[in-house]
């Protein structure tokens, strides 16, 4: 089934960034159905990934989606700091973020970004990173937080702060379902997914606040977890959404930062994540950029030779639990047009999508519950 994106009824320009697999025309969303659902994307990244990170939730939910039809609604903070090219992009494609305020979600979507600050009350988007989980919580049946946005998350609602780690947690890492639960349903027993961060969140302090750990990594702590409040909350610490090549981008980023001198020491390669042909001519341009760091080095960086043994051998329990989630999100919208409160999550136990768990206050409906694809653009 389709997923259209609301800033685009065309089709055109979403075909282009995702590569000709999307475009279908979004004729066959209906408000009405529960198998149509309202999934707004608060996509934090800078400039440069704005375009990629669309396409990899875009594909990501195209890969889920099953016999869900999901429209999806573009929003960005406005304090993160932008070029012209980035104000261009979000002015083109993106509501501002004063309409997420307003609009009717069944779930929701926080991107984390780069962090800039040791504390993360520092960063300069704080203040409107805040509101938005706060919105979340009354505003759709379900949010995800991924990566800085679950530790932007822990700290606002439950005073948890992430840890700087020694070293970043980077590449792929060994995962499995903690216990049973409807939003691992089917996921296999053991299965990679790729981390990319430099802080983390304690389990003992994610467990006394009333979290429960679904996945843990080996040797990465705690991959994703979940909580019941008024709406469903799952969190990820890993990026289920990358690409194939997206750990070896940033990977070559971090290279070019050391080669022009931002920063002080060469990046490790990641984790399990190149096969030993592509390690082995990796650690020989180490070698050379470690006896001749300078920014022109770059130019013979093996991307194109190392890209083409690269594979996404995460996207099938990435599209998993993303399925099991888009479910969840069905279920609490059937629960709303047959005028019932919605049931979260049985977080204690196993059980189907939406059995056995609370029942928080039904959100809002739309005063207007045929709003075209086009009322905020």
């Amino acid at each position: 089934m389709p997923v259209c994106l609301n800033r685009d009824p065309s089709g055109h320009e979403l075909r282009k960034r995702t590569n000709g697999i999307l475009g279908k025309t979004p004729a066959e969303f209906r408000e009405t159905e529960a198998h149509c659902l309202d999934i707004g994307l608060v996509n934090n990244m800078p400039d440069k990934a704005l375009g990629a990170t669309e396409r990899q939730f875009l594909t990501l939910l195209e890969d889920a989606a099953g016999g869900v039809v999901a429209r999806l609604w573009l929003y960005a903070l406005p304090d993160i700091p932008r070029e012209d090219s980035g104000r261009r992009h979000l002015t083109t494609f993106y509501s501002g973020i004063e309409d997420l305020w307003n609009s009717h979600l069944d779930g929701l979507i926080v991107t984390g970004t780069e962090p800039r600050a040791a504390n993360l009350a520092d960063e300069p988007y704080w203040g409107s990173l805040v509101r938005v989980i706060e919105w979340a919580d009354r505003g759709a049946a379900s949010s995800v937080f991924s990566c800085l946005g679950a530790h932007a998350a822990v700290l606002h609602l439950d005073g948890i702060a992430r840890r700087r780690l020694t070293a970043k947690q980077f590449g792929l890492f060994e995962c499995g379902p903690v216990s049973g639960h409807p939003l691992t349903a089917g996921l296999p027993r053991r299965f990679r997914m790729p981390h990319s961060r430099w802080n983390d969140v304690p389990e003992d302090e994610l467990a006394a606040c009333g979290y429960r750990v679904l996945t843990r990594a080996e040797g990465a702590g705690v991959d994703a977890f979940a909580r019941q409040r008024r709406s469903l909350s799952l969190f990820f610490q890993g990026h289920p959404e990358y690409e194939a090549h997206t750990l070896l981008l940033e990977y070559r980023r971090d290279v070019a930062r050391f080669l022009r001198g931002e920063r002080e020491t060469h990046p490790d390669l990641p984790h399990r994540y190149f096969d030993p042909a592509a390690a082995r001519a990796l650690a020989a341009f180490r070698e050379r950029a470690l006896g001749d760091r300078r920014d022109e080095l770059m130019a013979d960086f093996p991307a194109a030779s190392v890209e083409t043994r690269l594979a996404n051998t995460w996207r099938p329990a990435a599209a998993r639990i993303y399925h099991n989630w888009l479910a969840y999100l069905r279920e609490q919208k059937q629960q709303r047009l047959n005028g019932r409160p919605r049931r979260g999550l049985p977080l204690n136990g196993n059980g189907a999508v939406g059995a056995n768990g609370p029942a928080p206050a039904d959100r809002p409906r739309a005063s207007d519950p045929q709003h075209s694809l086009d009322r905020i653009a």
